[in-house]
């Protein structure tokens, strides 16, 4: 069935006829084996060109793997604290990363290395610490007018160094716990008490 035996030309071996193909100038190689052999070189090339061609598609639709691996710094559109994705262009909040949702193009902001251990696991720009040790809140909710931290030390303490409220918020003493000096004037004139004194209602112009 297509297999022999026969002496080397030179070492007086016995060699066979699958041996004989992968000889150089072997008269001995018969037409069975050598298309056999020709058939597997086809088919490992079609597989090679099938791969690349693959490989080319993906990169394609999905672009790019990053380039490197490491987190960066970026700040926001609202000029918040950010994290900048891999593509170098896309600048998320800090707060959406290991938030369960990919925003990234490439899912780096839920990379299971990067939220394995919140926070221990992130870098330092997306954490900020809390007055009390045990509690910490992302970087971008520092300083935003929001009582995140429950003891208002990410607004109020002096190593924050929040600048004073802006033009969208009302200064007061807030009965609120959600706020901690300042409301925002979209709650002025609603009826409600947000003001300790009341001059939401009554002093607050409003938007």
């Amino acid at each position: 069935m297509g297999w022999w035996a026969a002496l080397g030309p030179s070492t007086g071996h016995i060699i066979t006829s699958q041996q004989a193909c992968f000889l150089p100038h072997t008269a001995d190689c018969g037409h069975l084996c050598c298309s056999r052999q020709g058939a597997c070189l086809s088919a490992s090339i079609l597989l090679l060109l099938a791969t690349l061609a693959a490989l080319i598609v993906l990169v394609v639709i999905y672009g790019l793997p990053p380039r490197t691996p490491g987190t960066r710094a970026c700040v926001t559109p609202t000029n918040r604290t950010g994290f900048l994705c891999h593509d170098r262009k896309t600048c998320i909040p800090a707060s959406g990363v290991c938030d369960g949702v990919r925003t990234c193009v490439h899912g780096e902001d839920e990379d299971e290395g990067l939220c394995r251990d919140v926070p221990q696991s992130l870098p330092s720009f997306l954490v900020a610490h809390c007055g009390d040790p045990a509690f910490w809140i992302y970087s971008d909710q520092k300083c935003d007018g929001i009582n995140s931290c429950g003891d208002c030390s990410d607004e109020l303490s002096q190593v924050t160094l929040c600048p004073s409220c802006g033009p969208g918020w009302w200064r007061c003493t807030p009965t609120v716990f959600r706020y901690c000096e300042c409301i925002p004037r979209s709650l002025c004139q609603d009826h409600v008490q947000h003001c300790s004194d009341w001059s939401d209602e009554y002093s607050c112009p409003g938007l």
